[in-house]
């Protein structure tokens, strides 16, 4: 008893000794705000009228969001270009398109639209490169799985280095060949994550199905997924619309520009990609369509009656002072730093979901979305006292999308990154063909000299 006592005395000293440091921490780390105003400092690289501020150039995609008339931007129906070509040509609107991703990462990569038979050979060459040996799947993806898949896919990323050959290479061949493996590997490697974690986590049955090399990317992530491997056209042809609007947005967006900061240091392409996966990750980027969803979840907990809209309100605006859901004062979808009326990857993405909601019979669960995004955008114009329109974006129809095709939640964010490696390898070969510098922008010293204290 003694002994116990003088361990829980202790663990209470350490504890409040612990406390103290804390503290002692958040009041070194502090920086009056004051400051950045008076140095004019670029905060989150942007300036002060929330524009990103220019650190590089791209071919890759291009993301407009405004019209500039007679010198003046005005709000305009956002529009999304891939190696020039619109979004919404390379998405479609139908059920013919098969190969959607594979030929969009094509693009990404090559800057031209494939040709039938290049297709065809692409696609070839991405069905010999998925594979991952059961020595990797035992070692790797089994042993000590984690919770958040995120850290899953980095862990696996990073090992993938000592199954190479030649890692370090960062020749523009060997590179391209290391881009074309993770872009084929990843989506396996989401989902056996995710099994692994059922299996340890909840004593799930184990099952590891191989991907089919006949499949799309999409029609092998939901074969994979699913006990029966069994889907249908339009579930098939809605996750791979939802992967070719995920693939890319830009160079300025976090994850993308952190594979440019980290590809500028001469690293490999392991390391690369790992870092921006570890970007992704965060709530405040690829993580948002998981938030949507938890609010939403909340949101029902909420209001006992999910059809009215004057609970809906009330909810939401709670949620914006801070007095419901994570307290942040977000509602995780709306707005976004570029486009103004809309963003054509949402737009695009809700006529899918209307789509696959009526073949699920799930028709009340998209009025209620549809609800909210109007609501949200109005509670949010009145908090701005702005006129113009507060455009959901592509993370707030994302996981609904998911939810109906039975993909769980621990894989929304991990298969934005199965989708976005498409544009980080594209990304990161632009970064080593233009031989940039590397890339290290400036932070101003505010604190003071001190003398060391005598002996």
């Amino acid at each position: 008893m003694n002994g116990t006592y003088s361990m829980m005395a202790l663990n209470e000293v350490l504890e409040n000794k612990f406390d103290e440091l804390v503290e002692n921490c958040m009041k070194s780390s502090a920086i009056d705000l004051n400051l950045y105003q008076e140095y004019d400092v670029k905060r989150g690289l942007r300036d002060s009228t929330g524009k990103g501020v220019l650190t590089g150039l791209t071919e890759i995609s291009d993301v407009v969001g405004y019209n500039i008339v007679r010198g003046v931007k005005e709000p305009a129906d956002g529009r999304l270009y891939y190696q020039g070509y619109d979004i919404r040509k390379l998405v479609g609107s139908g059920l013919d398109k098969r190969y959607a991703f594979e030929e969009t990462t094509y693009l990404l990569l090559f800057g031209k639209l494939p040709t039938r038979e290049q297709l065809t050979t692409f696609v070839q060459v991405w069905s010999s490169l998925q594979e991952l040996s059961g020595h990797f799947v035992r070692d790797v993806i089994m042993k000590a799985p984690s919770a958040n898949l995120m850290n899953g896919l980095q862990k696996s990323i990073l090992t993938l280095y000592s199954y190479d050959a030649n890692p370090d290479d960062i020749s523009i061949p060997n590179v391209l060949r290391q881009s074309l493996q993770l872009v084929a590997k990843l989506p396996l490697v989401a989902v056996y994550n995710y099994y692994a974690y059922r299996h340890f986590k909840f004593f799930d049955s184990l099952v590891i199905k191989p991907a089919k090399k006949e499949y799309s990317t999409a029609e092998n992530i939901l074969h994979m997924l699913r006990p029966d491997g069994q889907f249908t056209k339009l579930e098939a042809r809605v996750l791979d619309a939802a992967l070719v609007l995920h693939a890319e947005h830009g160079g300025g967006n976090n994850s993308t520009f952190t594979n440019h900061v980290v590809t500028s240091s001469g690293t490999d392409t392991y390391s690369a990609v790992a870092a921006s996966v570890a970007s992704l990750k965060g709530p405040r980027h690829g993580g948002a369509n998981l938030k949507v969803q938890q609010m939403m979840h909340e949101l029902r907990e909420k209001c006992s009656d999910v059809t009215k809209e004057d609970e809906i309100r009330a909810y939401l605006t709670q949620v914006l002072k801070g007095e419901a859901f994570d307290g942040s004062g977000l509602i995780y979808g709306m707005g976004h730093a570029v486009y103004t009326l809309s963003d054509p990857r949402e737009v695009i993405l809700k006529n899918f979901a209307k789509k696959l909601a009526k073949e699920k019979g799930m028709e009340e669960e998209f009025a209620l979305y549809d609800m909210v995004e109007r609501v949200a955008s109005e509670l949010l114009m009145q908090r701005s006292h702005i006129m113009k329109p507060i455009c959901a974006n592509v993370d707030f129809y994302s996981g609904l999308t998911y939810t109906m095709l039975g993909i769980p939640e621990e894989l929304f964010t991990p298969l934005f990154a199965v989708s976005r490696i498409s544009g980080w390898s594209a990304h990161r070969l632009e970064e080593l063909v233009n031989k940039g510098k590397i890339i290290r922008p400036a932070y101003k010293y505010v604190g003071e000299h001190k003398k060391f204290p005598k002996e």
